[in-house]
């Protein structure tokens, strides 16, 4: 998958420099090749700055939409998916940010494991 330098045009180099100088706060995206894959988050003043620099600017508004867009078209998803939507559906917002907060920490591939599933079978 790409990251959104792609979509901005520019290195992830550059990037990289905006967090350096610009101070932004990241944390560590685990499960990624290579290990170092990083999350900005996105505060007022990460907004302020992508919103000012010319790259930016000539991106679709598209990327610029303050909610997701609406999906009109019949979306058909798999049965595993279904049942996976449902099950989060059942649980309680709290049980549903503890699930987010061990995903992000510890990444889909070790969630899996946990689970008993392997990628390979």
């Amino acid at each position: 998958m790409r990251g959104s330098h792609y979509r901005l045009g520019v290195a992830k180099q550059t990037v990289n420099r905006w967090i350096r100088e610009q101070n932004w706060t990241t944390e560590k995206f685990p499960g990624v090749k290579g290990g170092r894959a990083r999350l900005i988050h996105i505060d007022s003043s990460v907004r302020t700055f992508l919103l000012n620099i010319p790259a930016f600017r000539k991106v679709p508004e598209i990327y610029q939409a303050e909610e997701p867009l609406a999906e009109y078209t019949h979306v058909v998803r798999s049965h595993a998916c279904r049942q996976i939507i449902s099950a989060l559906d059942n649980m309680s917002p709290t049980e549903q940010e503890k699930l987010a907060m061990y995903i992000s920490r510890e990444g889909i591939r070790t969630f899996l494991t946990r689970l008993g599933i392997d990628e390979s079978e």
